[in-house]
């Protein structure tokens, strides 16, 4: 009878190793603008918006990271946009796709996500759902 005619004789396994636990998720970032429970800081104009907004990108230049970080003020706020390096190969998806723009509220400093649509478009979407906090 050959090997491969016999039932119930198949060679010892070495045995698996216990699969690691998932690594916890990243922490979210703060969606109130809060920092250490103290009150939001209010931005008074593009400099000081733009400080806010630093918090909530990479590193300028890091690996990964945006190339540049722009402001763009409007009636309600700022907005906080970022440029990203030329790929390599513009023919190539992008490893990380997505992204978000920071806005940043002119009237209580209430940080708010939005995609990552031209300015324009990000603060029409903004106007269309931005609720003040406590509201």
């Amino acid at each position: 009878m050959a090997d491969s005619d016999q039932t119930g004789s198949n060679p010892p396994q070495p045995p698996t190793p216990p699969t690691p636990p998932a690594p916890p998720p990243p922490p979210a970032p703060p969606q109130d603008g809060l920092t250490d429970g103290g009150p939001k800081p209010v931005p008074a104009n593009e400099d000081e918006a733009l400080e806010i907004g630093r918090q909530h990108f990479p590193e300028i230049g890091s690996p990964g990271g945006p190339s540049g970080l722009f402001v763009h003020e409007f009636d309600a706020g700022y907005l906080v946009h970022a440029s990203w390096p030329t790929p390599e190969d513009p023919t190539v998806p992008p490893a990380e796709p997505g992204g978000s723009n920071v806005a940043i509220s002119k009237e209580n400093g209430d940080i708010t996500f939005l995609p990552n649509f031209p300015p324009a478009e990000a603060v029409e979407l903004y106007h269309r759902f931005y609720r003040p906090s406590g509201s």
